[in-house]
């Protein structure tokens, strides 16, 4: 990708953040490696009742805006880096549902270098299904094949492009 573009993606990133007031939980650091299994969901049905959003990502979770927010709201990144076995990146999150109805959730990460290193492949993960009752929580774990042939280090960041939820 060249220069400008990724110039206009960040610029497009910030300006998507300040507009939304930074709503979301979407970032964690990449910095060290975590262990875990090479767990995740797939597959689901969907009708068209659910919340969908996308952001940025930004630190922490935030409460409080519009409907179309609280499946993003609801994801916290607990860690993200190499797993043990040096081949896959993973995600662990934690999903609080704090509604008065069980859902199931779909979330998208991505893991990211440094903003503007262009030499580091952007790579993305899925949790499918992630069943939370009312009023509860659940963790979840997103893997992916690790593209590069180092250690990992260069996956700084890792973040929520997008989340859903559907009433279950």
């Amino acid at each position: 990708m060249k220069i400008r573009h990724v110039k206009a993606v960040a610029v497009f990133g910030i300006v998507l953040v300040a507009l939304t007031g930074a709503r979301g939980s979407g970032g964690g650091s990449c910095g060290g490696s975590s262990s875990g299994s090479n767990s995740s969901s797939s597959g689901g049905s969907h009708d068209n009742d659910s919340d969908t959003t996308t952001s940025g990502g930004s630190t922490g979770s935030v409460t409080g805006g519009s409907s179309a927010n609280k499946a993003l709201r609801d994801v916290t990144i607990d860690s993200c880096g190499l797993d043990a076995s040096g081949k896959n990146l993973t995600a662990k999150i934690t999903v609080n549902n704090s509604d008065s109805l069980a859902y199931s959730y779909d979330v998208n990460l991505e893991f990211k270098g440094d903003l503007g290193d262009t030499t580091v492949t952007k790579a993305t993960a899925r949790i499918d299904d992630l069943q939370v009752a009312a009023g509860s929580s659940a963790k979840g774990e997103a893997t992916t094949a690790y593209p590069g042939s180092g250690n990992g280090s260069e996956y700084k960041k890792c973040e929520v492009v997008s989340a859903s939820r559907t009433a279950s």
